[in-house]
């Protein structure tokens, strides 16, 4: 298996856990969603952008961005249809300058 080319954010996310209401602790079930799959859905999602735009902004390639992205739609419709949380943390990302890598 190849190494995980870096992929670059603008920021890191406000929140790192998202509940359903009543929802207290952790559960290993849960579903955890990475960093760059978290900026995938920002950058495609929220702000409108091109897969080849978001993957420029990324510097991954379009196919590894939309593989991205699939992913991370996946996590997200786990959570909502089976009521799980979400956990965004991990990933091999580089935030500016700063490059972090491993679980965040």
């Amino acid at each position: 298996m190849r190494p995980q080319k870096t992929r670059w954010v603008k920021c890191l996310p406000g929140e790192r856990c998202f509940r359903p209401k009543g929802r207290k602790s952790v559960d290993p079930q849960d579903v955890c969603l990475t960093i760059d799959e978290f900026e995938a859905l920002r950058l495609s999602d929220l702000e409108g952008l091109t897969h080849a735009q978001a993957a420029g902004l990324m510097k991954v390639s379009r196919p590894t961005f939309t593989r991205i992205l699939m992913a991370a739609h996946h996590k997200v419709a786990d959570s909502l249809v089976n009521i799980k949380s979400i956990r965004i943390e991990g990933g091999c990302c580089s935030i500016g300058t700063a490059s972090v890598k491993g679980r965040l």
